[in-house]
């Protein structure tokens, strides 16, 4: 049996004569390998069940015949449908050009005749194993390019109470301790638990986020820990899990808060632990990661009425931090729309674009619910409508606040005729004195709005 949470590579040797099997044994355990033996197919695939195998050092024939190499080639398929991701060398006594190119169409990386030089067995394991750990590797960067969205920016912050934070937040940013950042959707918390972790101890590993609102309950094993081909109906092949994403980095829980209670005792486990297991697989996997979690949830409420382990808030909540809203930070908020327009100038292939008088003046004045999300992506559309080079308070687009909205809808008492004439001055000026536009934004055709001006005389003075 292999030591548990060893780093030497397990390889399985699968032959029905001990000789074999105990001469591979000596070889690679003399050169840093764990060793693991079957001597059957059968009793391979229980062993790759309970066990994390590295490499299957497979002979071809048993007790069905000496020469066809049956027996092996079942289980080199076996293996294939699996898609475990384990690789698998071949070995036969038998000189066999056809049974070696068969063993290879199922999935063996290479190919030893018996017996073999002690030489060439230990360089077919190296580069076997090696070559499963760049397969392993790019799956990896795969998810995590899949799994990560993650804005970067070389903006400093202006305001006082984001001077304080920032300066709090590296002061612990490379203790490894659980960070907790809580405020209101949209305050910029994904970027600060990316910040903290550029600052950190395992910044070369990876930043792995995590929306936790986006994962259904029925997902969730799969999700964090990672399943098995076959595990479910719908798992089509493996999948590593968040856990093993981050191993060695750091794992950023968005929005957690909203894990569902049944899960919560699994997520703690393997916090306080580094245990897990794979969903399909019975072997207990390790892993070490940094924790970042964020939230604008109310966790008192939320423990109170038995919705969120108060143990599994205090496993993520060493050090907790608030993060203003924008509304706080009023010295940001231009600054911070220019970076944006800059940024977006960029990415739309726009001329530069400045920021009048007015429009700075009309975002400050602004109520913000959804803080930089909503800034940014209020900019972001302001830039690829805008038509000038000077963004205007009309190419904003300020949504006004609910009790502005009321305020608004009390219209003073006039005449109808009164209204009519208002409505239209203001459709023409909106328009600049064109017609047909203003036409247009009044529902009204082109001859219907001309017969207006001429009742209305003075509109057109």
């Amino acid at each position: 049996m292999p030591t548990v949470g060893s780093n030497k590579p397990n390889v399985l040797v699968v032959d029905d004569r001990v000789d074999v099997r105990i001469s591979a044994r000596f070889v690679l355990e003399d050169n840093h390998y764990q060793v693991t033996e079957a001597e059957s197919p059968a009793m391979a695939k229980e062993l790759i069940k309970q066990q994390q195998i590295d490499l299957v050092l497979l002979d071809m024939n048993y007790s069905r015949d000496t020469t066809s190499g049956e027996e092996g080639l079942e289980l080199l398929a076996w293996l294939n449908k699996a898609d475990l991701g384990i690789p698998a060398v071949a070995m036969t006594a038998w000189s066999n050009v056809e049974l070696a190119v068969k063993a290879m169409q199922l999935g063996a990386g290479d190919f030893l005749e018996k017996p073999w030089k002690n030489q060439r067995l230990l360089q077919v394991v190296a580069q076997q194993i090696k070559v499963s750990g760049l397969k392993k590797q790019n799956q990896k960067l795969q998810q995590r390019l899949d799994n990560t969205e993650i804005e970067k920016g070389d903006y400093q912050w202006r305001s006082p109470c984001m001077h304080e934070l920032m300066q709090q937040i590296s002061s612990v940013a490379s203790a490894n301790v659980a960070i907790l950042l809580t405020g209101d959707n949209g305050t910029g918390k994904s970027q600060l638990a990316s910040y903290i972790h550029q600052q950190s101890q395992v910044s070369n590993g990876p930043f792995i986020a995590v929306n936790m609102g986006a994962i259904s309950e029925t997902l969730f094993e799969s999700e964090m820990f990672g399943h098995t081909k076959g595990a479910f109906t719908d798992a089509k092949s493996n999948r590593i899990g968040r856990f093993e994403l981050a191993k060695n980095g750091t794992l950023f829980l968005d929005e957690i808060a909203n894990i569902p209670l049944t899960q919560q005792s699994k997520l703690l486990r393997v916090l306080e632990t580094g245990e897990y297991e794979v969903l399909g697989a019975s072997q207990t996997q390790f892993t070490s990661i940094r924790l970042i979690s964020a939230t604008n949830g109310n966790f008192k409420e939320l423990i109170d009425n038995e919705l969120f382990r108060e143990d599994l808030f205090y496993r993520i909540n060493t050090i907790e931090f608030r993060v203003p809203s924008l509304k706080e930070r009023t010295l940001d908020i231009a600054p911070l729309s220019e970076y944006f327009i800059k940024l977006y100038c960029k990415k739309y292939a726009k001329p530069n674009i400045t920021l009048s008088d007015d429009a700075k003046a009309a975002l400050q004045d602004y109520h913000w619910p959804g803080n930089i999300r909503e800034l940014s992506h209020l900019m972001e559309r302001a830039v690829l409508l805008c038509r000038n080079e000077r963004l205007t308070v009309r190419d904003l687009n300020l949504k006004p606040s609910q009790e502005e909205a009321s305020a608004d809808s009390q219209l003073p008492m006039m005449t109808l005729e009164d209204a009519e004439k208002q409505l239209i001055s203001q459709a023409l000026n909106l328009e600049d004195q064109h017609v047909p536009k203003a036409a247009k934004l009044l529902g009204l055709t082109k001859s219907s709005l001309y017969r207006r001006l001429e009742k209305y005389a003075d509109l057109q003075k």
